[in-house]
């Protein structure tokens, strides 16, 4: 039996949710209102109202989409180890789904300054982030392709959550005329994968290593390229592909 379209109130809801979502990206969610959100929709306040006591209501739900993806995401697959090729690929996999909910670290300080439940729940997203860290580099330590004490390991995994958190917000200062267009950023959010295994690079080893520098280079190459087009400092949108390392 197939299921018939989404209607009434609960498409209402997740309309509003959508267009909120959009707005809080293109123009920073402390220049939007609910009455500005009703505008956009061709809705009057009291129906918005009627789904969302207020904007922080908004902000809590589109914050509850983002997590649950989040906690999805934030898994290692079951049926095998992921190369470097493939967690490199992974991070720019993520830095588009992290676009998409841009607000959320563009103003990441204002709101949870503001926002308890965000406050909260941020931190323990935060702290999946460090965990998956730490899984990568503990299956890269049980190869023999890392070399790291504990307390490195820890350090790294700290400093590579940073450069992941505050990656956007990074891009944001650096190129806030380009930040909504999708096509002159990409290059800017995908070199967070570059920048984050240049954290790792010193202590890996073997094939690992190899195929850092071979992806080392062909982030490289595409920045290079793209220099000329007036793009400095963006690698080219064809980012590099996940490759497969040979066993040892």
């Amino acid at each position: 039996m197939e299921s018939k379209p989404q209607t009434g109130p609960r498409r209402t809801r997740d309309r509003i949710l959508d267009v909120s979502l959009r707005l809080f990206n293109e123009v920073g969610e402390p220049n939007v209102t609910t009455t500005t959100i009703a505008e956009a929709m061709d809705i009057s306040p009291g129906n918005l109202y009627y789904h969302f006591r207020n904007k922080d209501d908004i902000i809590t739900s589109i914050f509850a989409r983002f997590e649950q993806e989040m906690e999805r995401r934030l898994k290692l697959p079951d049926d095998h180890k992921p190369t470097l090729g493939e967690s490199w690929g992974y991070l720019q996999y993520m830095s588009e789904f992290l676009w998409n909910y841009r607000f959320l670290y563009r103003d990441i300080n204002d709101l949870l300054a503001r926002n308890r439940m965000l406050e909260t729940n941020f931190k323990r997203i935060v702290e999946q982030k460090k965990r998956f860290a730490q899984e990568i580099c503990r299956q890269f330590l049980d190869d023999g392709e890392m070399e790291a004490t504990p307390e490195q390991v820890d350090a790294i995994c700290t400093n590579i959550v940073v450069v992941a958190t505050y990656w956007l917000s990074f891009q944001f200062v650096q190129h806030p005329r380009q930040y909504n267009d999708p096509e002159q950023i990409r290059g800017y959010l995908h070199s967070a994968s570059y920048h984050i295994f240049s954290i790792l690079a010193p202590y890996l080893r073997g094939n690992a290593r190899q195929a850092f520098d071979q992806l080392a280079r062909e982030f490289a190459a595409g920045k290079a390229q793209a220099e000329p087009s007036g793009k400095a400092g963006a690698p080219s949108p064809s980012h590099p592909k996940p490759r497969q390392e040979g066993k040892q």
